[in-house]
């Protein structure tokens, strides 16, 4: 069975402890990062390695984001069948596997407020599934669904939030993703067995926004999957334990793929009018992000069985 596991702070101190109905039971040992906890305390947490402490109630303590800020942010785009179609991309033609970063120092807590910059009017969301790495590599590999647990030790829920009018105009994935607050992650990772990774493709994302859902949606319908993007990845750049990436999102954002001819004309305006045209339509689009919007995500198997939390998030104005 999966295993939920939180960093959190209690009395000035960080730790990393085992959630389960309602209470926290401190993982033995000392592990300031999270390449630290996967490499040493992930396999205590597991074996039920908790203090003679006894457990704290969940709320009683700190919850903070379970991803410390030196790991690498890694990102897939475009990557689940219905969002390839709703941002206008043929799934049939597009072979690409596209990789992209996030800044660290995006990373939030899952009840973190979401900030947005003064200068952004089109904010969008998207629920994912986030990789964490178990194991250092620095060569390529080949990675296959039996030995996926080999280098994949926890999942975690995560919100890859976007500014898309200075992401659209510049061209770039960096910048409009990498505010501070756009990366709420958690609010643990869940440590996952072989077994438990082979049911990847019967996990629920679902995101709401005031209480409307905006995506549900299982993680079938994701086209370039774990092993066949970790081999990909490993032949371009190596990682460490710890690291994340975010397998991208099903469809439903507020982003919609404009009708072509609008699409055409933007490709040739310049990208100062190129971002007034994105901004125009974005006074139109009722399910982008505003101030005091509340926004709620979550996934799991349907059964139960897994759970990666639930997230809960403020929009607020810079």
């Amino acid at each position: 069975m999966s295993v939920n596991v939180v960093r959190y702070q209690h009395e000035g101190d960080v730790r990393w402890g085992v959630a389960e109905e309602g209470s926290v039971f401190p993982v033995a040992g000392d592990y300031p990062t999270t390449r630290d906890f996967m490499l040493q305390g992930a396999a205590r947490a597991r074996d039920g390695a908790t203090t003679a402490g006894g457990s704290i109630a969940l709320s009683a303590v700190d919850v903070l984001c379970p991803i410390t800020r030196e790991r690498q942010f890694i990102c897939q785009a475009i990557n689940y069948h219905s969002h390839m179609r709703e941002s206008g991309v043929d799934p049939a033609s597009n072979p690409f596997n596209i990789f992209f970063r996030k800044a660290s120092s995006c990373l939030a807590a899952a009840t973190t407020d979401i900030v947005c910059p003064s200068h952004v009017e089109f904010l969008d969301y998207e629920v994912e599934i986030g990789l964490v790495l178990s194991r250092d590599v620095s060569s390529a590999v080949a990675v296959g669904e039996d030995d996926l647990a080999s280098y994949v030790g926890a999942l975690v829920l995560l919100n890859d939030v976007s500014a898309r009018d200075v992401q659209l105009p510049e061209t770039q994935f960096y910048k409009g993703k990498s505010y501070r607050t756009f990366g709420p992650a958690g609010p643990w990772l869940t440590l996952v067995t072989a077994e438990e990774l082979r049911r990847f493709p019967e996990l629920r994302l679902r995101l709401s926004v005031n209480g409307e859902v905006r995506q549900d949606a299982l993680a079938s319908d994701m086209v370039h999957r774990p092993p066949a993007t970790l081999t990909e990845l490993s032949a371009v750049q190596d990682w460490e334990a710890g690291d994340l990436l975010a397998t991208g999102t099903p469809g439903g954002c507020a982003l919609q793929a404009p009708a072509k001819p609008i699409a055409l004309f933007a490709q040739l305006v310049s990208p100062a009018r190129r971002q007034a045209l994105v901004r125009r339509e974005a006074a139109r689009n009722t399910k982008r992000l505003r101030p005091g919007d509340v926004v709620e995500a979550s996934i799991g198997t349907d059964d139960g069985s897994i759970d990666l939390g639930t997230q809960r998030n403020e929009v607020v104005q810079a």
